[in-house]
């Protein structure tokens, strides 16, 4: 019989193994690890070095989270990090509420609109259906999932304009994988599992999801385009224009110069990226895919309801008024998705809790990881880790300060959150306007630069621009292998010449 000093260390090790199993889950272990040990090094860097080196750090850490978003969801190792920040004092409780609270409408609006567009999804199909089988030229498509996500995002919202991109895919991606699992139309089927996908389709489905990775990511540089060109196109534009005292038409008259050459050349791009087909573009839709896609428009087309076309009719309208809301921003954004929820749940007759809440099953985790983002910012905040950049640009001379700050905008704005990076820097040029330290015609020309500096640059990563990341941490991306890194190379020729672009223009056009 074993004795209990015996037993003890069995015991003991077996609940270490399981402690080691159940953390993260089934992230790798080398994973596991690296987020232990930056638990562990972050109050020893604190104690050694200064918050705002151990700030610095923590902001590398959350980004490789986001990096590593296929591995393991970054809610769970980056709400760590947070957690730790605030218990060693680098941010407080409070200042994470303040953060918030202060962006409470992006909150809203993923609960609420990401939420609406899942109601919308038999219209979406159907119109992108439409387009998908009826335009056989993969450039012409591309360019009109580039235009039509900007032209959209300029009236509506990038977040809202990426929540029915992905709504899109997804359908596109459901119908095509249950034929290439041999799997009869009308049973469940779960598509993000290739278990039963059979042997001769897998090449097809290969190039089928390298199809849907392009068009996806032409449309989310496309919110960025037309999302900054108008005051409501993106959060922090309503802000640049608050602080410069500019209405609707007064905002896109003074970034035309800028937004204008670079919508141009963010077309350009995309016609030219799906010709030489390089940095993952150009991949076509397979003909056996088509093929799927066009039986699938035509047997529903065939099995269509007097009900079916109602409720496709109440999502046509409840659209147009969706739009229109928008436009004329008769409410903040979210409070127009609940509408809109209201409105197609009621005259389309979804009633039960069940399938009200698979709405919102989508939204929830990604709106979960936005709020540990906002305690990231508000590390970066309270610790002040922009500053120095911020008083090194005001201190250089006038006319070497738009470029500048569009520069320094865009950088930090990859690495940390476009709406507050344009918060710090819109508030600190307000302060010298009233200061007297400059004239009213340059602060235009610095608005312009924050502007354009937080909303074009910030393609280049997925923590960038909040759609990005939408999309980085949505369903589709692991379905469509769409990883950070692959991501960043995509964005990197946008990045590229849309930086390049700006970047004159601010210089010598403004």
């Amino acid at each position: 019989m074993n004795s209990l000093n015996d037993t003890l260390p069995a015991a003991g090790g077996g609940m270490a193994r399981a402690f080691t199993a159940n953390f993260l889950g089934e992230a790798p272990d080398w994973y596991k690890l690296t987020i232990a040990l930056f638990l562990i090094l972050n109050p020893i860097l604190l104690y050694a070095t200064s918050p705002f080196v151990a700030g610095w750090v923590l902001i590398g850490e959350f980004i490789f989270t986001l990096a590593m978003a296929l591995k393991c969801y970054p809610l769970q190792p980056g709400g760590l990090l947070a957690i730790e920040a605030v218990l060693l004092g680098l941010t407080s409780s409070d200042a994470v509420y303040h953060e918030v609270k202060e962006n409470l409408q992006v909150i809203l609006l993923l609960m609420f609109m990401v939420a609406g567009i899942y109601f919308m999804k038999s219209l979406l199909l159907y119109v992108f259906t439409k387009l998908l089988v009826g335009i056989r030229s993969k450039t012409t498509l591309s360019l009109l999932f580039c235009g039509v996500s900007a032209i959209l995002s300029a009236f509506l919202d990038a977040l809202t304009v990426t929540a029915v991109l992905i709504a899109v895919a997804v359908g596109f991606y459901a119908v095509y994988h249950k034929t290439a699992s041999n799997r009869p139309a009308h049973s469940d089927h779960d598509h993000s599992h290739d278990d039963h996908v059979v042997e001769y389709h897998r090449s097809d489905l290969d190039q089928f999801r390298a199809f849907l990775r392009s068009l996806i990511m032409h449309g989310a540089v496309g919110t960025a385009l037309g999302g900054v060109c108008t005051l409501v196109g993106e959060p922090q534009n309503l802000l640049i224009a608050e602080k410069a005292g500019w209405d609707f038409v007064q905002f896109f008259q003074q970034m035309a110069p800028v937004t204008i050459p670079a919508f141009a050349a963010g077309l350009t791009t995309c016609f030219l990226l799906e010709k030489a087909k390089v940095f993952g573009y150009g991949a076509k839709l397979p003909d056996a895919v088509r093929e799927v896609l066009s039986n699938f428009a035509t047997e529903q087309e065939q099995k269509r309801t007097q009900r079916d076309v109602v409720e496709l009719w109440v999502q046509g309208i409840v659209a147009v008024i969706l739009v229109l809301s928008l436009a004329f921003h008769v409410a903040e954004v979210g409070i127009i998705g609940l509408m809109i929820i209201v409105l197609l749940t009621a005259f389309n007759g979804v009633i039960q809790e069940p399938r009200i809440g698979h709405a919102f099953e989508e939204a929830l985790p990604f709106t979960a990881l936005l709020v540990v983002f906002f305690a990231i910012v508000a590390v970066i905040h309270q610790q002040h880790l922009f500053e120095p950049i911020t008083h090194f640009v005001l201190s250089l001379e006038p006319e070497q300060q738009p470029g500048t700050l569009f520069l320094a905008n865009g950088v930090l704005s990859m690495i940390s959150d476009n709406v507050f990076v344009a918060t710090v820097y819109i508030n600190e040029v307000k302060d010298a306007l009233l200061a007297g330290d400059i004239t009213r015609e340059h602060f235009d020309k610095l608005a312009i630069a924050i502007n354009t500096g937080t909303n074009l640059p910030s393609v280049a990563t997925p923590n960038g621009q909040a759609a990005f990341l939408f999309l980085l941490t949505s369903a589709l991306a692991p379905l469509i292998r769409l990883s950070y890194g692959r991501m960043v190379v995509m964005a990197l020729p946008y990045t590229l010449v849309l930086t390049v672009v700006a970047l004159t223009c601010v210089v010598f056009a403004i």
